[in-house]
């Protein structure tokens, strides 16, 4: 395992990070026994983060955690999430009511980083909390705060989804240390200048943005919910990013490989090694569904980031949206 620097943190950690949730699901699905190998791989392979929700499962994600690390002397560093109602008030009563239930759920008293999972836009709305609702008084921002102040949570993150502009308004505001933010072979917007008439969600060079302010990237939806990784379909395709269909994704993940071969590992590997190819990520998010895929994973970081060959063939596609301009 390879480890890298987690923003303005001072932590270093692993470039594949375990996810506990709905799209790989191993935590949710298998027998106990599974779970438990599953966690003992990633750790013996170095894989020292793992990141959960309360909405993995309703909570049955991170109720299993809480039994598997128990079991465990090692210690990974772990993650999770709270969304609120932006309707009622007292966000920060409600973070810190959240946060006490997924303790009991994790056995824990403490976790190294709670992350916003609402989606952020200018103004609110349909779930969405507003950008004021995140750093004005009384909001997100305020109430993570008060629980660093009182040792319940070290550090402080947002899931960057929404707006793409008012998540950007949020990381230069300095007040957060990490964001996940979306990134794959078939939408790099995030990481580059996509072309006028780009036909995907822009992400804007979010990661750019987040480098600028010393705040850590997890890289998201590294193989698109398995469809990149795949031409087998479980149901748990949903597509995260605005305006994307599963349709529109299977034929950019058609083009992708039609660009760069099948040379570069398997394709859950090649999309791992592109994701890895930016610097300004921290560690990409990978959830799992076999115990082989976790060694896949494992595997792929030593390949190392894809060549630049292979980026420079992925840049020219990207530059002709995937041959429609």
């Amino acid at each position: 395992m390879k480890y890298r620097s987690f923003g303005r943190t001072g932590l270093e950690i692993s470039e594949v990070v375990f996810g506990a949730g709905f799209v790989g699901g191993i935590l949710l699905g298998a027998d106990d026994d599974k779970k438990r190998a599953a966690i003992r791989r990633a750790l013996d392979g170095g894989i020292n983060w793992i990141d959960t929700a309360p909405s993995y499962g309703d909570g049955r994600s991170e109720q299993a955690l809480g039994w598997l690390l128990d079991e465990l002397d090692d210690t990974p560093h772990l993650s999770t999430k709270f969304r609120v109602d932006p309707g009622r008030p007292d966000i920060p009563g409600q973070i810190a009511e959240s946060l006490d239930a997924s303790f009991q759920r994790l056995r824990r008293r403490s976790v190294d980083l709670l992350q916003l999972h609402n989606a952020i836009t200018p103004q609110g709305g349909d779930g969405s909390l507003a950008v004021e609702q995140v750093l004005g008084s009384g909001g997100v921002a305020d109430g993570l705060d008060r629980l660093r102040a009182q040792g319940l949570i070290q550090l402080a993150g947002i899931t960057a989804i929404g707006d793409t502009q008012a998540c950007r308004q949020v990381v230069a505001s300095g007040r957060f240390d990490s964001a996940q933010v979306y990134y794959n072979l078939i939408n790099s917007s995030a990481g580059q200048t996509v072309p006028a008439g780009w036909s995907g969600f822009d992400y804007s060079g979010l990661i750019e943005s987040c480098r600028a302010h010393q705040v850590a990237v997890m890289a998201i939806r590294v193989m698109a919910a398995g469809v990149i990784a795949t031409d087998q379909r479980t149901g748990r395709e949903i597509p995260l990013a605005p305006g994307s269909e599963v349709a529109d994704e299977e034929r950019r993940t058609q083009a992708v490989f039609r660009a760069i071969g099948l040379g570069h590992g398997s394709r859950a590997q090649t999309a791992i090694r592109f994701a890895l190819a930016n610097a300004g990520i921290a560690g990409v998010l990978i959830g799992f569904t076999e115990l082989s895929h976790i060694d896949e994973a494992i595997a792929a970081v030593e390949m190392g980031p894809l060549p630049a060959d292979a980026l420079a063939r992925l840049a020219s596609l990207y530059d002709s949206d995937f041959g429609t301009l």
